[in-house]
């Protein structure tokens, strides 16, 4: 798919913009704090209804208006697509899909596809797990509306059953409820723990191919799904394996008054000609680790979708030397890109468009021809 027009209304630091865009390749150049990435930012909201920069809805919101907009219109095989959100202090966001009002948010999903690779997703290798549990996560999800679902009912029976656990080091009255909290975790974890190995399983093999070909056939890539649940052949099995676990772990999960063993301690690992990238490898490494399972992630969503996701580069180029830079666009040329830099002199090489190149400044956008910079 790719979109073919944004509009916002102050968001951010625009007080009212309109764009048309090009259906591969589209170039936003300018200094820091200009308002290139909240482009982006404002096309990531209309695939998952939230933010890749902050949890505030308050922040998307110009600082002296009370309210926000932003509308996309896009192209899919086979049918147009239009996303409007509205977005209000103290209020919930109120959003559409083809001017019909959502009475869930998370029913955004599965409109817009988009991934964003920014500078925080170089991190995503040499970080700790809970960067790599948000990626698989946040791509499942996007694929799978309802495992956002199964996310979000998890991380509340888990904080459920951490208050309990702490009431119980003082009460042991508290200690016949546990069961109903144990037994909600187990089911709704497990089914986590599964959609989370069938995922690993997909993409593993693609970003495997794609980083042969980044380092052309010098490297061997391996990710591999860690958990400490043991994964069995059926979901009864596994949800035995879990409630197994949490016995086990009973005494010290009183002691410590949280959950020791469940999804959420889970992590993926990443290791290259066998060896544990995370801690042995070089930053360029980890880096060509990271673009590999981003790219990999653009794959498995053509394959699940049958639609090529947005991809929006939030100012990464600079990050990787101009090989990389032209692999990447390369391997995309089926793809809708959005790109931000503050680097000029790179356009040239990567054969942009100068129709579609835009130049941002104080958040006033507009096009130009790079021979005139």
């Amino acid at each position: 798919m790719y979109l073919e027009s944004l509009k916002l209304i102050n968001f951010r630091n625009y007080n009212q913009l309109q764009l048309k865009f090009h259906p591969k390749l589209n170039v936003f150049v300018g200094n820091n704090a200009q308002g290139k990435t909240n482009i982006l930012e404002a096309i990531y909201l209309t695939s998952t209804g939230k933010s890749f920069r902050t949890n505030k809805d308050r922040e998307l919101i110009k600082f002296d208006k009370e309210q926000a907009y932003i509308k996309v219109e896009g192209k899919k095989r086979y049918t147009d697509t239009v996303v409007e959100l509205k977005l209000e202090e103290n209020k919930k966001k109120q959003i559409k899909v083809n001017g019909v009002t959502l009475s869930k948010n998370t029913d955004i999903l599965n409109n817009v596809y988009v991934v964003v690779f920014s500078p925080e997703d170089l991190k995503l290798i040499k970080e700790g797990p809970s960067e790599r549990r948000k990626f698989m996560d946040d791509e499942i999800s996007q694929m799978k509306p309802s495992y956002f679902h199964y996310l979000t009912q998890y991380n509340r029976v888990l904080l459920q059953r951490n208050n309990l656990l702490k009431k119980i080091h003082h009460h042991k009255k508290y200690m016949d409820t546990l069961d109903i909290w144990n037994e909600k975790i187990i089911e709704i974890g497990t089914r986590i723990i599964i959609e989370r190995a069938k995922f690993v399983t997909r993409i593993a093999p693609l970003s495997r191919l794609i980083h042969r070909k980044i380092t052309e056939n010098k490297e061997n890539l391996e990710v591999k799904y860690i958990s400490n649940i043991q994964l069995n052949n059926t979901f009864e099995e596994t949800l035995e394996s879990f409630r197994s676990r949490l016995k086990e772990s009973l005494e010290v999960d009183l002691q410590r008054g949280t959950t020791t063993v469940g999804p959420h301690r889970d992590d993926l690992g990443v290791f290259v000609n066998g060896i544990d990238i995370r801690s042995f490898g070089s930053q360029g490494q980890q880096r060509t680790c990271a673009l590999s399972l981003k790219l990999a992630e653009i794959e498995l969503i053509k394959g699940e979708t049958s639609e090529y996701p947005i991809l929006l580069l939030d100012d990464v180029m600079s990050e990787l030397d101009i090989n990389r830079q032209k692999f990447l666009i390369k391997a995309l040329r089926d793809v809708q890109i959005f790109i931000t830099t503050t680097e000029r002199e790179h356009l040239n090489d990567l054969n942009v468009d100068k129709e579609y190149v835009f130049y941002v400044k104080n958040a006033i956008v507009r096009k130009e021809k790079i021979e005139s910079v």
